[in-house]
């Protein structure tokens, strides 16, 4: 069954958008990411316009968000304290994020910076996430099936900064500082990318600020829901490149796959969550990176995406 996208300008299949969203919508509920690192490139192997998949992903990211953030809240899984320190930061990354995606559309090259940017970033962060998955599942062999646990209270650069607070959910007593600029880069590639960030902000709060692995799923769908919907917001009034049909399609599928999500997460330990997703984030790259070295006319596309 067809359905006309108005601001894409084309026609897709209703059962595969509905499909796409709730796989999309399961990932956020298991991993705690919005999913727009897989959705916004899957948009456009489907032949969505990349500024569309970018602004219409921030939209479908939202209620997937806010499904899987319930599920977490009744188990008592969100840090409200350092989500909303971490929102901060991404309300003021979101919005000079949305004013960077029109200049550079303006320039005509948003659409070579998004594949670009999902490229690098994913390559990066899947490659990190990974090989620390793998050691601590090898550590865990040797232990008898125990992860080691890591030393709490261990000093470091971050204990300098002023203005410290203590998250009791979290069970630390930092600078406000760290989270809020974790918060206003990952706002930046919301509004560059169509992703919540997750992928970013989940290693980030695990190995940088040592949050629990079963607090930091919660909190950082969390934050996702406002930084994105801020995003959501910028971008269709400035750039006008939110499609509503489609994103109701994703939501529909995202709500449903979501709460499925989260119920799967619980039987899943820490270890084994952060190898799956690491897996996922390096597939995404390795086919964005494939398409743009074999199929090097979209490239050319990609310069004259954005003078419409």
């Amino acid at each position: 069954m067809q359905i006309y996208l108005p601001i894409a300008e084309m026609s897709v299949n209703v059962f595969v958008i509905l499909g796409l969203g709730g796989g999309v919508g399961f990932m956020s509920g298991l991993f705690g990411v919005g999913g727009g690192f897989l959705m916004t490139p899957l948009l456009i192997f489907l032949g969505v316009p990349p500024t569309v998949a970018v602004g219409t992903e921030a939209n479908q990211i939202v209620a997937s968000s806010v499904s899987g953030v319930l599920a977490h809240w009744r188990r008592g899984n969100v840090d409200v304290k350092m989500g909303l320190i971490l929102t901060l930061g991404g309300f003021v990354g979101s919005t000079l994020g949305v004013y960077l995606f029109k200049w550079l559309r303006g320039l005509g090259q948003i659409d070579l910076v998004i594949s670009l940017c999902y490229i690098i970033f994913l390559g990066i962060v899947g490659s990190l996430m990974l090989v620390e998955s793998i050691q601590a599942l090898m550590a865990s062999r040797r232990n008898g099936g125990n992860i080691p646990v890591r030393k709490k209270h261990q000093h470091s650069w971050m204990h300098g900064l002023p203005f410290k607070m203590r998250f009791r959910r979290s069970q630390l007593y930092i600078s406000a500082v760290v989270p809020a600029t974790i918060g206003l880069f990952v706002g930046i590639l919301a509004a560059l990318m169509g992703v919540g960030g997750g992928f970013i902000m989940v290693p980030a709060m695990i190995y940088l600020l040592g949050m629990p692995t079963s607090v930091v799923v919660g909190t950082s769908l969390f934050q996702i829901i406002f930084v994105t919907a801020n995003a959501t917001f910028l971008q269709s009034t400035m750039n006008h490149t939110v499609d509503v049909v489609l994103a109701l399609l994703l939501l529909l599928g995202g709500v449903i796959g979501a709460q499925i999500g989260a119920r799967f997460g619980v039987k899943l330990k820490g270890e084994q969550l952060r190898s799956l997703l690491a897996l996922m984030v390096l597939g995404v790259c390795i086919k964005l990176l494939f398409d743009m070295v074999t199929v090097p006319g979209e490239l050319f596309a990609a310069g004259a995406g954005g003078k419409h």
